[in-house]
């Protein structure tokens, strides 16, 4: 994330933003009594923006390691093309 490009950087943090939102109405709906459906659609709603912010971070993250990866090795504490693949399957 540190050679990330301002623009990408905004839209990870709006998603992880929206995401935090969402899951202050999911505990507000808890804590008030809302409905299962109220409940469940708002934590579908907080997983998706999760899975979407961690997408593009790992996305972000293999391409600075395809396009060079010593530099991203040096830089993302060794972090190698194999790791990211784990960490993208470690996702779904």
């Amino acid at each position: 994330m540190r050679e990330a490009d301002a623009e990408n950087r905004r839209r990870i943090v709006n998603r992880l933003k929206r995401a935090r939102g969402q899951l202050d109405s999911v505990i507000n709906a808890v804590e008030n009594g809302g409905s299962c459906r109220d409940v469940v659609t708002q934590l579908s709603a907080v997983s998706t923006a999760l899975d979407r912010a961690g997408f593009s971070v790992v996305s972000s993250a293999m391409q600075f390691c395809i396009t060079e990866p010593e530099r991203a090795a040096e830089i993302e504490d060794g972090l190698t093309v194999d790791e990211l693949e784990k960490l993208f399957l470690s996702l779904s």
